[in-house]
């Protein structure tokens, strides 16, 4: 069995990261199941589609072509790595993604990742719905203050104006709607690691995967 390590958590915990660096250290494919909700809603916006419309969305999906090419997106031949990254695709992806159609439509695609020699995958299912079967499963989280300064200042290293109260908002609603959802909710997997990383570096979270990693690996 091809081994997938499954790191789900909230907007902004850093999963995202520690996934990366994780799967770069392995030698593993790495999944980041969030872009594949961002390209949606970058799609729609592109559209003037409305997010609840989920028969022309349906239509839409049908029409999208991902590509994930050295460290590029590429939808349509059109390169969006940049574009789906802003706050306000951000808001509508956690939309998006409540939508049963779109995350049915995109499980296989997801799947399709889980290759040789092996997988990292980030998100907020990966462990309870994507992918049951990993051989290591982690919950990732940080208080969500600490989240919002994260967001701030990764926002403001890139030149971009933020309030870090509206940050802080815009995070509690994003959980409130990751968590409620009728369709695959944030949740914590009852086989999974629990990692708060609020008080941890990168180095350190990414060390403690891995050490979970070689305790079930072996």
């Amino acid at each position: 069995m091809i081994p997938v390590i499954a790191i789900d958590g909230p907007s902004a915990s850093g999963k995202g990261t520690v996934a990366q660096i994780v799967a770069t250290k392995l030698g593993f494919h790495y999944l980041d199941s969030g872009a594949l909700y961002r390209i949606v809603a970058f799609a729609i916006q592109q559209e003037g589609m409305d997010e609840a419309d989920e028969t022309r969305i349906n239509q839409l999906l049908d029409t999208l072509r991902i590509e994930f090419n050295l460290g590029s997106i590429i939808v349509n031949k059109q390169d969006v790595t940049e574009s789906i990254r802003s706050e306000e695709c951000g808001k509508l992806a956690s939309k998006v993604a409540a939508l049963r159609s779109v995350r049915q439509h995109l499980l296989s695609l997801q799947q399709s990742f889980c290759q040789t020699p092996g997988l990292v995958a980030d998100g907020r299912d990966m462990g309870t719905v994507v992918f049951p079967q990993a051989i290591l499963k982690v919950y990732l989280t940080a208080s969500a203050n600490v989240r919002a300064e994260r967001r701030y200042n990764q926002l403001i290293s890139k030149g971009i104006s933020a309030n870090i109260m509206v940050l802080l908002q815009d995070i509690h609603e994003r959980d409130f709607r990751d968590q409620t959802r009728l369709e695959s909710p944030l949740k914590q997997a009852a086989d999974a690691h629990f990692l708060d990383t609020s008080a941890l570096t990168i180095d350190q979270a990414v060390n403690q995967v891995l050490i979970w990693y070689s305790a079930v690996s072996k």
